[in-house]
């Protein structure tokens, strides 16, 4: 008999995707709070010029025995640059956009939970993805939890603001992004893959800032404190472990924790800026949570054994 040592890969997992909820949520409560120091354009280059040093650096600290990572071919690197451009640029920037325009973090990250059922219903169909019952309720119950708190918080506005529309193109890109990359056969490394992608969003970055002279950094301990942050969690974290969580559990079970970003954002915005809880924002929460758990159940396998039927749980494909 062999005893297996080491973290069950199961509590990796939930770790990563525990991980993953709190550092996407935290990029567009960083987001408002980046916006009110400097311009969007700003934030963003200086969160990827810092992205780029803190890769540069750990990169270089890897000893020589374990190798360092050698940079792929320009023939493997190509689809990332248009992944990275999807994915980074198109989705972080129209977000900065509609926060610094006066849509709440909470608003913005509500729009951006729909992306699952788009996942599901127009992606996974392109890709061979078949979805249970049980995936399916789940969806739809993040769904109406996400509606709940979207109508409340609409409920809450005097006036509709075509800022409202940048979270929709941000969302667009993103399921494009993820949509090119399922489509790409060569599958780089996470660190490599970061490296890509956060060096063309530093290059689109610094031409705009430089276009609309915003590319000076302000001398503001408030900008300089959301740049950091902002390029440690939501760009390395949360992006890595988007990435990481893609190749392991797939994009159904990967997108629905989007439901859980939308009321933890909201609950964040709470705390910190004062933005109503509402019950409608509780009952997000508890149908974001049972969406969650739905879809990323195992299936129930029949085995047959000695003539008896014998179910169980059938752990999701790595």
């Amino acid at each position: 008999m062999t005893i297996q040592i080491g973290i069950p890969r199961v509590v990796v997992l939930i770790a990563a995707a525990a991980a993953f909820v709190l550092s996407w949520s935290s990029g567009f409560i960083i987001a408002k709070y980046g916006t009110d120091a400097a311009p969007a354009t700003t934030v963003l280059f200086w969160r990827f010029l810092c992205v780029a040093a803190i890769l540069a650096v750990a990169a270089l600290a890897r000893t020589p025995r374990r190798g360092r990572p050698r940079p792929p071919t320009w023939r493997d690197a190509r689809p990332h640059l248009l992944i990275g451009l999807l994915s980074q640029v198109g989705y972080v920037l129209p977000i900065y956009l509609a926060v610094a325009a006066g849509v709440s973090a909470g608003t913005v990250a509500l729009i951006d939970a729909v992306q699952p059922l788009l996942i599901a219903t127009l992606i996974g169909p392109l890709l061979g993805l078949r979805l249970r019952s049980a995936q399916w309720v789940g969806l739809l119950l993040g769904a109406l939890g996400v509606t709940l708190i979207v109508g409340a918080d609409a409920a809450a506005t005097a006036a509709f603001s075509p800022a409202y529309l940048l979270p929709l193109i941000s969302l667009a890109s993103l399921v494009a992004g993820t949509f090119v990359e399922r489509r790409t056969p060569v599958r780089l490394a996470v660190g490599t893959t970061l490296a890509v992608h956060s060096g063309v969003a530093l290059i689109v970055f610094a031409l705009l800032a430089a276009a609309t002279g915003t590319l000076a950094p302000p001398a503001s301990a408030q900008f300089w404190l959301a740049t950091v942050l902002t390029a440690v969690f939501p760009t390395l974290m949360a992006y890595g472990l988007y990435w990481y969580l893609l190749r392991r559990i797939g994009i159904t079970p990967l997108n629905v924790l989007l439901y859980l970003v939308a009321p933890t954002t909201a609950l964040a915005g709470t705390m910190l800026f004062g933005d109503p809880f509402t019950p409608a924002t509780l009952a997000g929460l508890i149908l974001g949570a049972l969406a969650v758990l739905l879809v990323l159940l195992p299936p129930r396998r029949t085995v047959f054994s000695s003539g008896h039927i014998r179910r169980e749980r059938r752990l999701p494909p790595s």
